[in-house]
């Protein structure tokens, strides 16, 4: 499998299971902005720029040595034997943003 480039993925389909939480979208963004400034907020796309790990070493890439990665929460439902929700509860992911991650050389 050929390896896309970061600007393909960006400008790709969705890549991401980001379910389109306004909350979600905000809390990463706030630390993107923290870390790169206000003007990397324009480049910022839940669905394309900001995936877990296993997403970016599946596209070929992986964190850049020394990258934090970017805190997230997302919200997972308990389910009984039957398959009904019976609770929900948070769940926090990491997340790495486009700029701090490399392709995977061989």
């Amino acid at each position: 499998m050929a390896v896309l480039s970061i600007k393909e993925i960006l400008e790709g389909p969705k890549v991401s299971n980001y379910q389109n939480s306004e909350k979600t979208r905000e809390m990463v963004a706030s630390q993107i902005k923290k870390i790169w400034g206000e003007g990397e907020l324009k480049n910022y796309d839940p669905n394309k720029s900001a995936l877990t790990f296993a997403s970016w070493v599946h596209l070929g890439y992986r964190p850049k040595k020394g990258s934090r990665a970017l805190k997230s929460i997302v919200i997972i439902d308990k389910k009984d034997s039957d398959g009904n929700i019976i609770g929900s509860y948070p769940k926090t992911i990491n997340l790495f943003y486009y700029k701090s991650v490399e392709a995977i050389t061989k």
